[in-house]
């Protein structure tokens, strides 16, 4: 899992262009998780977690101010988070998150980048199951005994430690987001950055034409300035 997660992730820097396409998908999640949890990060885990991502991705502080002031305020108008579900050419299943405050403005976008790529877009619980949601996190060896580490955290239920030699990596099921966060902050271990992630239980390959069709789609998709991020079982 490691590697697969390494070069998800370096995919996924590369589409995203620009710092300012990264910090307005950061905002979003800040906006709607402060407007449905609260705005303390003391007490909104999650929210916490974006804050650490939002400074490791070296977004200015008032960025993310703005961005709890927003949902703060009783008058604005929110974002929704919404699922999406469907197919790529070739059967590659595809799931998407979107952050939009015009619901239908979303719908018929990500629709028109199905049908233009040869996708179709389909109905909630489609291909979901084909995923798991999961947690993981991001922190600093030096100093750290992991094999004592990795046996105090699978009481929190990780699913898997390992190193780089530069990184610690840590996965878990999305439910024990929390309690693994607050056991590593218990142990002062600073969190470089963590995410949420939904793994395909099973990849499909497909030769390098039938793949480009695919990452063609998932191209389009990513550019959408609604959507949070883009997940498939593409190997």
């Amino acid at each position: 899992m490691g590697r697969a997660f390494e070069f998800r992730k370096s995919r996924k820097i590369k589409r995203w262009s620009s710092m300012a396409k990264i910090f307005t998908k950061i905002v979003k999640e800040i906006t709607i998780c402060a407007k449905e949890d609260g705005i303390d990060p003391n007490t909104n885990s999650k929210l916490k977690a974006l804050i650490q991502n939002a400074n490791s991705a070296n977004m200015p502080k008032e960025n993310i101010e703005r961005a709890l002031k927003k949902a703060n305020e009783s008058n604005t108008i929110g974002y929704k988070k919404i699922l999406f579900e469907g197919y790529a050419p070739h059967g590659i299943a595809i799931l998407i998150e979107t952050a939009t405050d015009n619901n239908n403005r979303t719908v018929a976008n990500i629709r028109s980048y199905f049908n233009k790529c040869g996708g179709s877009l389909g109905v909630s619980g489609s291909v979901e199951y084909m995923f798991v949601h999961k947690c993981n996190f991001k922190f600093n060896p030096k100093g750290l005994d992991l094999e004592e580490l990795e046996l105090e955290l699978i009481d929190n239920g990780i699913d898997e430690l390992f190193t780089d030699d530069k990184q610690v990596y840590v996965y878990a099921p999305f439910d024990n987001f929390g309690s693994i966060q607050q056991k590593l902050e218990n142990k002062s271990i600073k969190i470089l950055s963590s995410e949420f992630e939904r793994i395909p239980l099973n990849t499909l390959e497909l030769e390098e034409l039938k793949k480009e069709e695919v990452n063609k789609l998932i191209n389009l998709i990513e550019e959408d300035s609604d959507v949070l991020v883009v997940f498939s079982n593409l190997k």
